[in-house]
């Protein structure tokens, strides 16, 4: 598939971790990245909007950066992504740090293949489905992999992020 490799393919790649690429047109002019995705692959793959997953870049108190891997339709608890990460509080980052410290631009930031592998959670309910989507690196590329391969390549810790 042209135009698909991203740092992040390339590692599914290189470690022969079974995966799939999914691509949309991205909208520029889209309020909410995860919502373009949900809206341009859910149907269309015959998923749960809950299977397709949004990567945010927190900032702890200790002014560290991390990754927040939980399903589009989710509200982020802070409070839990931080305590998984060993932190008391964070905030989102700001744009500009979530993009220099994982070498993507906002709305395509994927939690494999990042610049600086910064410490990443996942939400619990990844682990319900038998595979997830989630950014492949760019806006418009989504990956489908089985959960705990991406919790394998991330690093990640396995945690309760949703609110509401």
């Amino acid at each position: 598939m042209a135009g698909t490799s991203t740092p992040a393919t390339m590692l599914l790649a290189r470690e022969k971790v079974a995966h799939r690429i999914h691509s949309y047109d991205h909208d520029a002019r889209a309020a909410s990245f995860g919502d373009e995705a949900v809206d341009s692959l859910a149907g269309h793959l015959g998923v749960e909007p809950a299977q397709i997953f949004k990567t945010l870049v927190i900032k702890t108190d200790s002014g560290k950066l991390a990754v927040a891997v939980l399903p589009v339709p989710s509200k982020l608890s802070l409070k839990s992504a931080a305590a998984a990460v060993g932190a008391s509080k964070a905030v989102m980052a700001e744009q500009t740090d979530a993009e220099r410290s994982t070498g993507y631009v906002l709305g395509g930031i994927s939690p494999l293949g990042q610049r600086k592998r910064l410490p990443t959670v996942i939400d619990a309910s990844a682990l319900h489905w038998d595979r997830i989507l989630c950014s492949a690196g760019r806006r418009g590329l989504e990956i489908e992999v089985a959960p705990q391969d991406l919790v394998r390549l991330s690093g990640a810790v396995v945690a309760e992020l949703a609110v509401g």
